[in-house]
């Protein structure tokens, strides 16, 4: 918690005054770092609620590779993305796509036939990649490997997104067999956004873990633009206020196997304490600047 708390603290104090594409302005710093042993109880904030359920759908979410929030909106009640979505609940290719369908062109050869015969020709062939199965292999067979890394950038694509990716790529790194992810973002909205971020990474983590037989290690974040938005200021400085309760502790159901096969009911925070919620706006602009 002090890890966390500590960003907020340094981001009131010493971040600048910025626009943005809100058109709220917020105060922001650069290169803020934040990092946690994930051995010493699971980051989820304590000096207020945050809802874990919307955090494991969400994460999910991302898992099942979908461009669409019906999974979310529809079936689980879960509405986190919703001021994103079209009407018919589309996002575009944001972080699941890109996760386990990231779209990318190949050569083949193909027959095409002609007036003189059948000839032999090289064609482009659009094709997709899963990252998160991709790099579930790489901790199995090669864990000392420094490409096992997951993006979510993909330049050309950003115009057809309704949000272009926050956090931009995150990377696993193992050592006397844990394991640990270093995540990189863009831009960290630093009171609504970055706990749901440091939790979701921290469950991604544990959940890897589990699948490839390793041991959490250590979770960190580099955040590019860290800021608070100026109608958050009032909520961030009453958070900093409160006194921080112990950490609680994950579970995970230890018959799962497959990250694909985890449900909601397959985990369980225990010891969960914590401040009341603290209301604050959700502030949205459909812009790809």
């Amino acid at each position: 918690m002090k890890a966390y708390l500590d960003l907020v603290k340094n981001v009131l104090e010493n971040g600048v005054r910025k626009e943005n594409r809100t058109g709220t302005d917020t105060i922001s710093n650069f290169a803020e770092f934040y990092k946690v042993d994930l051995s010493e109880g699971f980051p989820l904030l304590t000096t207020k609620k945050v809802f874990f359920r919307s955090v494991i759908l969400e994460l999910l979410w991302y898992l099942r590779g979908e461009d669409h929030i019906r999974w979310l909106r529809d079936e689980n009640d879960c509405h986190i993305w919703d001021a994103w979505a079209d009407e018919d609940g589309h996002v575009g290719p944001i972080y699941p796509v890109l996760w386990r369908r990231f779209p990318y062109l190949e050569k083949e050869n193909v027959n095409l036939e002609g007036t003189g015969g059948a000839v032999e020709s090289e064609t482009w062939v659009r094709k997709e990649f899963d990252q998160v199965q991709s790099a579930i292999d790489m901790l199995k067979t090669n864990p000392n490997s420094r490409r096992i890394v997951v993006s979510t950038w993909h330049p050309g694509l950003l115009g057809e997104m309704a949000l272009p990716p926050c956090h931009c790529f995150f990377q696993f790194y193992v050592s006397d067999g844990k394991l640990s992810c270093q995540l990189y973002q863009r831009s960290a909205d630093v009171f609504l956004g970055v706990p749901f971020n440091i939790a979701s990474y921290a469950l991604l983590t544990h959940m890897v873990c589990q699948v490839t037989g390793l041991v959490p290690g250590k979770l960190h974040i580099w955040m590019t633009n860290a800021h608070v938005y100026m109608e958050h200021i009032k909520q961030a400085e009453l958070q900093l206020s409160r006194e921080p309760y112990d950490l609680p502790e994950l579970w995970l159901n230890p018959d799962i196997e497959r990250l694909e096969d985890f449900t909601l009911e397959d985990m369980e925070l225990v010891g969960y304490e914590s401040h009341p919620w603290i209301k604050a706006p959700l502030l949205v602009a459909k812009s790809t600047r």
